[in-house]
C-alpha cells in the first residue's frame, strides 16, 4: 500500500484515538506540511488541546514498509524534527509495524500506529497502548521468501560464517544460486536489521549483525520432516548402527550427514536416544540391503533422510571420527524435535553457536 493511501485510511484511525482518550480535544488535521523546527515535510500533523488549553502538534511519518531498517529512518527524522519541542511528539504509521520495529519506537520515545490497529502514545500525561492486531494487509513476498528452499542456503553460509563479510556476488557463488536472488535475499535481511552494510572502497559489503534472532525466525518456519524420510529397524543397538553405518558410507564413499538425535550425541553428551538420524543422498534400498535394515511404517530405530536441499551438507564437521550437520543445521533440526529435542537445540546455542557469535 502506497504512503498517500495509507494517508487516508489512517487519518479516521487518528481522531477515533484521540477523542477516545477523554483528555484531548483535536484542533485541526493537516497533511503535508512544513515541519515547525525545520523546513521538512511532515506527513499528517494534528494539532490538539488538553483540558488545561495546552496544544500540543502531534507529527505523523508514514513509511509504507512497517520493517526496523524502515521504522528507524522514520524515528530518526521524526527525533530531529521534534528535538527543540517540547510541545510536539512524534509516531511512525505504516500497514503494520512489527514487533521489532514497535521496541525501536518505544526505545526512543516515539509512538507508532499501524491499519491493523495496534497503537502506542505516550506523552504529557497520555498513555495508549494496543497491540496484538494481526496484519490486514500482508505482503505477497514476506521475509517467509528468505527461508524458501534455495534461498537458505544463503542463511547457511552467513550463519557458519558470521565475523565474514560479503560481496553479493561471492555469496551467491557460494550458495550456488542465481545473483538476483542473492540480491533480493540481501534486501531482505537488511530491511529486518538481520545484515549490516560498509562501503570498501566504492563497492559495498554486507555481514550478520542478528544471528540468533535470524536463525529463531528461521527455525519457526522450518521442521526436519520437509525432507523425504524412510524408517528402518536394526536387531543392533544405536552405537552399533552408527558404527556399522559410517564404516559403510566410508568405505563405499558415500555423502552423509548425521544430525537430530545423532548429530547431538556428539555435541551434547546429556542426551540419551534410541534412533538414528543421517542426512543420505544414496540410494537407500541398496543402503537398507547391505546393511539389513528392515523397513518399517512406525517403530524404527533408524531414520534415513533426503535432503530437500543439498544445503544442509554446507558446513559439514567431522566429530569422533562421523560426519554430521553445521550446528546451525544441528540446532534448526532439534528445536522442534521431541525426545528432549528443545533441551538438545538449547544446549547447542549456548555452548556452541553464541560463542561464535
Amino acid at each position: 500500500m502506497k504512503e498517500p493511501f495509507i494517508i487516508d485510511a489512517i487519518r479516521g484511525s487518528i481522531r477515533d484515538i484521540i477523542n477516545s482518550t477523554g483528555l484531548l480535544r483535536i484542533i485541526e488535521i493537516k497533511s503535508n506540511t512544513l515541519g515547525y523546527t525545520l523546513k521538512q515535510r511532515i506527513d499528517i500533523t494534528v494539532q490538539v488541546e488538553n483540558q488545561n488549553q495546552q496544544r500540543f502538534y502531534l507529527l505523523f511519518e508514514i513509511k509504507s514498509v512497517g520493517q526496523p531498517r524502515f521504522v528507524r529512518m522514520a524515528v530518526s527524522f521524526l527525533k530531529e524534527m521534534i528535538s527543540n519541542d517540547s510541545n510536539c511528539y512524534g509516531i511512525v504509521v505504516s500497514t503494520f509495524i512489527s514487533e521489532e520495529s514497535r521496541q525501536i519506537c518505544k526505545q526512543n520515545d516515539i509512538g507508532y500506529l499501524d491499519l491493523a490497529g495496534n497503537c502506542y502514545l505516550k506523552f504529557d500525561g497520555i498513555y495508549i497502548h494496543t497491540d496484538g492486531k494481526k496484519d490486514l494487509y500482508p505482503e505477497s513476498r514476506s521475509l517467509k521468501s528468505v527461508f524458501s528452499t534455495k534461498a537458505s542456503r544463503v542463511l547457511r553460509i552467513l550463519l557458519c560464517n558470521p565475523g565474514k563479510a560479503w560481496y553479493v556476488r561471492d555469496l551467491a557463488d557460494e550458495s550456488k544460486i542465481s545473483l538476483g536472488l542473492c540480491s533480493n535475499i540481501k534486501k531482505q535481511l537488511l530491511n529486518y536489521e538481520y545484515i549490516s552494510e560498509f562501503k570498501i572502497g566504492t563497492r559495498t559489503k554486507f555481514k550478520l549483525t542478528n544471528p540468533e534472532e535470524l536463525i529463531n525466525q528461521w527455525s519457526e518456519n522450518y521442521t526436519y520432516k520437509i525432507n523425504i524420510l524412510a524408517e528402518y529397524y536394526s536387531m543392533d543397538d544405536v552405537n552399533t548402527i552408527e558404527k556399522k553405518m559410517i564404516d559403510y558410507f566410508n568405505s563405499n564413499q558415500i555423502k552423509y550427514a548425521l544430525s537430530l538425535t545423532s548429530g547431538a550425541s556428539l555435541t551434547t553428551p546429556f542426551l540419551r536416544y534410541k534412533r538414528v538420524f543421517s542426512y543420505l543422498c544414496s540410494n537407500f534400498d541398496k543402503v537398507a540391503q547391505d546393511l539389513d535394515y528392515k523397513m518399517v511404517n512406525s517403530g524404527g530405530n533408524i531414520v534415513l533422510m533426503r535432503p530437500y536441499d543439498e544445503g544442509v551438507y554446507y558446513g559439514l564437521q567431522k566429530v569422533r571420527g562421523a560426519c554430521i550437520v553445521s550446528d546451525v543445521q544441528l540446532y534448526l533440526d532439534l528445536k522442534h524435535f521431541g525426545e528432549r529435542g528443545i533441551e538438545a537445540s538449547e544446549f547447542i546455542m549456548e555452548n556452541r553457536l553464541r560463542k561464535k557469535w
